[in-house]
């Protein structure tokens, strides 16, 4: 029976930044200074009060200055937020505006009350949808131009009727306007996602290689200092039976595993350059190292790999080959390097083991160190005993790496 240890993929949580982004309103779009904004729009009101006619407190002065009050405050609604304004209630304002314009066209006498008009009919497009925005700005010609064609106020005496119908042409201006700001703010939404992306990007990247870092060290400290404590524990309990050459054995057996750990060291500094050797090459010089000389065998046509498969396949061999040398001592060891056409396979088996097993408990780390390597390459790792063949009763483990 087989154990085949899943693969799965967590997504990363978004950031406080990310989420701030979320819940943060529109932001100004490059271009649209309030100041100047605010400046036209006042300007536009000035001219207004110091030129139209009659404004007063009775008759039709009352009526005109009304009128000119609704017209001021319907072009200050301008500079509202968008997001703070319905749709439905921005038709509903602008709407009564263009009234209220052509209104104060037809009942003031003289002045510039045409250009409430103008600016609304171009604040319509800005504002609404392109249909909405154009059957707007039609009613607002239709409007001013009747009021002027058919003498309903005695304003029509001082501008001819095609003025009426030309301030609904704004409005072109405006859906243009529009269309420039959708487009910046897309562009500035696409860059901070980007950004945002970029962000988690990097992230998980140096997640990524904490976690290459630490079973990195746990393949060297973990398994060489257990197998030193093991020793010298081994030796400090000889001391008390006064039996000194197998004290003498087990320090000399200490003393190995720290020259051992010492050029396991050296592989691990070797693997997280990006000079490592070729696969099969790195390969064998590890076995030797380890002391597995001759174990190697290669079928299929040999090939250049990545330095990242050259790493993990490397510390993959390790782990197994040190799980095989705690749980089946004296058991022989074969390691099979295997190429095909659509990827790479690394098998590590042992034989059952012919001496007594001692009790040590692991760190529990090394089958999950072999299924993150394995996440990393897009592979699949495999872990059970051998049920048939010449390594009947031992264990096998295969890495199955894609090209």
């Amino acid at each position: 029976m087989q154990y085949v240890l899943p693969v799965s993929a967590t997504p990363s949580a978004p950031t406080p930044q990310q989420a701030a982004d979320q819940e943060a309103g529109p932001r100004p779009v490059p271009g649209q200074d309030p100041r100047v904004q605010w400046a036209v729009t006042l300007a536009v009101i000035a001219v207004g009060i110091l030129t139209v006619r009659p404004m007063g407190f009775s008759g039709r002065g009352l009526a005109v200055a009304v009128l000119f009050v609704i017209n001021a405050v319907a072009l200050l609604a301008r500079r509202l937020p968008e997001h703070r304004v319905p749709q439905p209630l921005a038709l509903v304002w602008l709407s009564l505006g263009i009234v209220a314009a052509a209104a104060l066209i037809g009942i003031s006498s003289s002045g510039t009350s045409y250009l409430f008009a103008f600016f609304l009919a171009g604040h319509i497009g800005y504002r609404l949808e392109t249909r909405q925005a154009l059957v707007l700005a039609g009613a607002c010609s239709l409007l001013c131009g009747g009021v002027l064609y058919f003498h309903l106020g005695p304003g029509h005496d001082l501008l001819p009727w095609t003025l009426g119908l030309t301030t609904g042409t704004p409005v072109l201006i405006g859906i243009i306007n529009r269309s420039q700001r959708r487009a910046v703010r897309a562009a500035i939404e696409a860059a901070e996602s980007a950004e945002r992306a970029a962000r988690a990007e990097a992230r998980t990247a140096v997640l990524t290689e904490r976690s290459r870092i630490a079973r990195d060290v746990h393949d060297v400290l973990a398994h060489s200092l257990a197998g030193i404590n093991m020793q010298l524990e081994l030796a400090d309990a000889l001391l008390e039976t006064g039996d000194l050459d197998r004290v003498r054995e087990a320090n000399d057996k200490a003393h190995h595993l720290v020259k051992e750990s010492l050029k396991q060291a050296q592989w691990t500094v070797h693997a997280l350059r990006e000079d490592a050797l070729p696969l099969l090459e790195s390969l064998t010089a590890m076995l030797a190292s380890t002391g597995h000389r001759d174990v190697l065998t290669v079928t299929g046509t040999v090939r250049a790999v990545p330095a990242q498969v050259t790493q993990n396949l490397l510390r993959i061999a390790q782990e197994a080959l040190t799980n095989a040398a705690r749980h089946a001592p004296g058991g022989e060891v074969g390691v099979e390097l295997e190429f095909t056409a659509s990827s790479t396979t690394l098998r590590v088996r042992n034989r059952p083991a012919t001496r007594k097993v001692s009790v040590a408990v692991g760190s529990g780390m090394g089958l999950i160190g072999m299924r993150e390597r394995v996440a990393l390459l897009g592979g699949t790792v495999t872990a059970g005993p051998v049920t048939e063949g010449p390594y009947q009763g031992g264990w096998q483990v295969e890495a199955v790496i894609p090209e």
